[in-house]
């Protein structure tokens, strides 16, 4: 009969049945100590004695034409199903190379994350000689998180702003690696304080906090005061992970918010409510913490639990879950989780946990996400280029990279939900080289080398992921090389740019060929594609900024260019990408100067392209000119006649009469212009004209006299 727990399909199998234990019956190869992150390689005999070791993860090598499978004992006690030791049984390198023979025969079975485990059982099926165990002790770990540049905190006063003394700081800020929640606290002292009086009451407490305790600076990230208006506290910046001095024994990874005043017995208005689920809703999102969750702290020493106790503390705790305090008082602090649920409501989808398990180069991604959205796990090197990607749908994101075949370096791996803040954050693997890889772009792609200083030569863009002998040919559709940019320059990993010229290619479709060769790395190509057209020549608009709305100044547009050869043309006008008037529909034109002149109806104000498009025997050209479209007059206001102060809504040019002698004034911007030397004018005129020629109602101002 088999064994309970094992599959029939094993049954008749010869047993071995091994408890490992590093005390008693196993030689251990590779001693580890199991505090830190720690492998340890067993050799595992006939009758092993049962240990308690922990592990989270195991893989199993043997040697012999049989398998083996084994299961794991988790730290509640519960065994795990039996798992095949090698469940990718084609994993490995190919037979014949040195790497396989590296093997020494042994038989190498997968690594398989169990979680926090302390025994190990293995059976064998067929003939195996020998089995090894190797057990990794590889805990989970929070990783610090990048602050991407477009993140936007709430309206926080700056400490320049609230008067912050920064000669009586003590010493530079201190960072913690990663913020695990928020510790909401109150100041005590007045709530009866005005709007103006509170930024001094901010600095106080800093002064209070350096000058009496001793402090190195306030001791607060943030205060909020009763108007819902959020104050930046300590220094080092509001978006990054400051130690500060507000719950001893726990500020390490915490940021410490406090509401200016008491609340023992005396309400939170509903503005400081309000602030503070904005400010912890924006910085919680920065960490990828869950306002709602709870997370295990270990105290470093305080009145209530001393160094290297464990404490679960809600993400959002009050001060009085980890000191002998009545802070934050009584009622606020029974108001945290409306706060804590509030904050999570504000700015979603976000992602939260984020974490990563390594083990021998396996690499295990996790993280929840506040609502079912597609997700993507994106793995790059250190220059940018994408090596792996997996992507999925849901509230839970579970992702393992086997990074086994890539090369040793630096990498970076980002986790994204839908429009949430992305997480993101360094990798590496042992080792300091990175894949030699090749980025480069061209512009613009289609050159018109026909000498008219427009478009005639391309500038190539490019970047080597590594050191590597550089070459740069251009190849024409069959291949064939028709001109060397540079030929093998030792080519560092800095960007860099080459010129194309088109003076020597014939018109045709081309490639930007880009070699690099290292003595180690196999030869890296990258093509980046080029067309030569000469039938386009220069092409013109005006004027720059049209009118076109029947006042007989600047209401047409006109575009000129040049044909060497007979294409076929479509010009048109867009905003935006999308297509908005046609000057020429597509229309066969020889060779030659021509000419369009647009009359069409009136634009909306703002910014357009004229677009002319050639198409010939070779390739369609495009052309973009840039261009204005203003039909509305500038309004223009005399604020004195004293200093005579003028309001211009636009950047114009002011006719003035003065006292009965014109004078013309250029603005270059919208705002209050003085005009110097009018101040004692008795009776002003003002016209203001604009770009497009669109002029103001006049406006008149007398002086009058007593």
């Amino acid at each position: 009969m088999p064994a309970a727990g094992i599959p029939a399909t094993l049954a008749g199998m010869r047993r071995l049945l091994v408890l490992v234990s590093v005390l008693a019956g196993a030689a251990i190869l590779v001693p580890a100590a199991f505090g830190a992150d720690a492998v340890a390689t067993l050799e595992l005999g006939p009758n092993g004695a049962s240990a308690t070791k922990r592990f989270t993860l195991a893989g199993v090598h043997w040697q012999g034409t049989g398998r083996v499978v084994f299961r794991t004992r988790s730290l509640a006690g519960r065994w795990s199903g039996w798992r095949p030791a090698a469940s990718e049984h084609e994993d490995g390198p190919d037979a014949g190379t040195r790497e396989a023979k590296a093997r020494g025969g042994w038989r190498l079975g997968s690594p398989w994350w169990v979680g926090p485990s302390d025994r190990i059982e293995t059976r064998t099926i067929g003939r195996v000689s020998r089995v090894r165990a190797h057990l990794v002790w590889s805990p989970e770990r929070r990783l610090e998180q990048r602050v991407p540049a477009a993140t936007v905190a709430p309206a926080i006063v700056s400490r320049a702003s609230w008067g912050a003394n920064e000669s009586i700081r003590r010493a530079p800020a201190s960072y913690a690696t990663s913020i695990r929640g928020v510790t909401i606290h109150h100041t005590a002292g007045t709530n009866n304080y005005s709007r103006a009086q509170a930024p001094a009451i901010v600095k106080g407490i800093q002064l209070f906090h350096v000058q009496s305790n001793g402090w190195n600076d306030i001791g607060y990230n943030f205060l909020v005061d009763r108007f819902g208006t959020v104050y930046e506290g300590r220094f080092g910046g509001v978006d990054r992970n400051v130690v500060g001095a507000h719950a001893r024994g726990f500020n390490t990874g915490s940021v410490g918010i406090a509401l200016i005043g008491t609340y023992g017995s005396t309400s939170p208005s509903a503005a400081a409510m309000d602030a503070v689920a904005r400010l912890m809703a924006w910085r919680l999102d920065l960490a990828h913490v869950d306002p709602i969750g709870r997370t295990t702290a270990v105290s470093s020493g305080s009145e209530r639990y001393g160094s290297g106790t464990r404490v679960l503390l809600r993400n959002v705790s009050g001060h009085r879950e980890t000191g002998h305090t009545s802070c934050p008082g009584d009622l606020l602090f029974g108001r945290l989780n409306e706060l804590a649920t509030k904050a999570r409501s504000i700015g979603l989808p976000k992602i939260f946990e984020p974490r990563i398990d390594e083990a021998e180069s396996v690499f295990r991604f996790r993280a929840r996400v506040s609502s079912t959205v597609p997700w993507v796990v994106t793995i790059k090197t250190a220059a940018g280029v994408q090596v792996a990607q997996q992507a999925g749908s849901g509230a839970a994101i579970d992702w393992t990279w086997d990074a086994s075949a890539a090369p040793n370096g630096r990498y970076t791996w980002t986790i994204s939900a839908g429009s949430a803040l992305p997480a993101t954050g360094p990798l590496r693997i042992a080792g300091t080289s990175v894949p030699l890889g090749i980025q480069a772009t061209a512009a613009p792609q289609t050159i018109t080398p026909n000498g008219d200083g427009l478009s005639d030569d391309a500038v190539l863009s490019y970047r080597l992921t590594a050191p590597a002998n550089l070459t740069i040919t251009v190849a024409d559709v069959f291949g064939l090389t028709v001109a060397t940019v540079v030929d093998r320059v030792w080519t560092g990993a800095a960007p860099r740019t080459a010129t194309i010229s088109g003076a020597a290619l014939a018109d045709g479709v081309y490639s930007i060929v880009l070699t690099a060769r290292t003595a180690t790395a196999p030869e890296v190509r990258h093509s980046v594609p080029l067309t030569v057209s000469r039938t386009l020549g220069l092409v013109s608009l005006a004027p720059a900024t049209v009118s076109p709305n029947g006042d007989g100044r600047n209401d047409q547009l006109e575009v000129k260019f040049a044909l060497t050869t007979s294409a076929t043309v479509r010009a048109r006008i867009v905003r935006d990408g999308s297509w908005v008037a046609t000057l020429l529909k597509s229309t066969a034109l020889g060779p030659g100067s021509h000419r369009l002149v647009w009359k069409g109806r009136a634009l909306r104000d703002g910014s357009y392209t004229a677009v002319v498009e050639v198409t010939d025997a070779v390739t369609t050209i495009g052309m973009e000119l840039p261009f204005v479209a203003d039909s509305t007059a500038p309004t223009v206001e005399i604020l004195d006649t004293r200093k005579l102060r003028i309001r211009v809504s636009e950047p114009v040019t002011l006719i003035l009469l003065i006292d009965g002698k014109w004078q013309t004034r250029e603005v270059r911007k919208a705002g209050v212009v003085n005009v110097p030397g009018a101040g004692s004018a008795a009776r002003v005129r003002v016209v203001a004209r604009d770009l497009a020629g669109n002029t103001s109602t006049p406006t008149v101002r007398v002086r009058r006299t007593k």
